[in-house]
């Protein structure tokens, strides 16, 4: 991370997860309204999306000024020049999961250092659970209510399973593509879950294999990304090659993420 050291990150990351606090008591707060706007994507927006951006973006300038910031609810999206760190942050990921009245969605924010994840924090305000890590130096779960936050807990992924892979898939964006591998999977027991609570569940030692073979954004999953290594697992592209965080669509064509790193993959995708 050129820009943090490892004390300064543990100061950051601190700092971080309570600006996600934050902004989950606000989403908590705005589920009573239930206008929705479609963007010019397709995809929904609320009210708690842009109240959440807008507390995030005023809590990053004051951890860090001078750090950009690329969000999802930004109306220009220009990735930094390589080389320059800034945060990757979906306000509220899972908004489709938010409409519906679940409890799947979650507050994500990256810190992009080198192109890569460097650290991540994923609050999920209906569940109140705080995952985060940095990669290098470990992740956490911690849990909050009522402004209160409890100490943190050590996670670690778990070994590869002797019998059936637990894999998660997305509840709301389950490709024909991510179907196919997961039916090649030999015995594998599906969850389907909303937001990058997934990443979680592996980081967590709760399940062992994420598939996304479909095109996601940065956004989507550089949190993720960086609390699963950080737990000592991988997220990689279909071949195994790092995945290229920063492209000038910010998209993120597939990836595999794992709770072990030498879990056995199947030869051929």
């Amino acid at each position: 991370m050129p820009s943090f050291d490892p004390t300064t990150s543990a100061k950051l990351l601190e700092g971080l997860t309570a600006l996600g606090v934050a902004v989950a008591k606000a989403i908590l707060n705005c589920r009573a309204d239930h206008s929705v706007r479609i963007k010019a994507d397709g995809s929904p927006v609320t009210p708690a999306d842009e109240t959440a951006e807008a507390i995030i973006r005023e809590g990053l300038a004051r951890l860090a000024p001078g750090l950009a910031v690329v969000s999802e609810e930004q109306a220009e999206r220009t990735p930094p020049a390589a080389g320059v760190d800034y945060f990757l942050v979906d306000p509220l990921d899972g908004t489709r999961e938010f409409i519906a009245g679940r409890d799947e969605y979650t507050v994500n924010i990256a810190l992009i250092a080198d192109r890569t994840p460097a650290l991540g924090v994923i609050v999920a305000p209906a569940l109140g659970l705080i995952w985060r890590g940095i990669v290098g130096h470990g992740a956490e779960r911690l849990k909050f209510a009522a402004g209160q936050m409890s100490l943190p807990e050590p996670i670690h992924t778990r070994a590869p399973p002797a019998g059936a892979l637990v894999v998660m898939a997305s509840r709301s964006h389950l490709d024909a593509s991510t179907q196919r591998y997961i039916d090649r999977l030999p015995h594998a027991r599906l969850i389907a879950c909303g937001s990058s609570i997934k990443f979680c569940r592996l980081a967590e030692g709760l399940a062992d294999h994420y598939p996304r073979l479909g095109p996601t954004h940065d956004w989507d999953v550089a949190a993720g990304h960086a609390i699963l290594v950080a737990a000592g697992g991988s997220v990689v592209g279909r071949n195994g090659e790092a995945l290229a965080y920063g492209t000038p669509e910010l998209r993120i064509p597939e990836f595999l993420a794992w709770g072990s790193p030498t879990a056995t993959q199947p030869a051929k995708l």
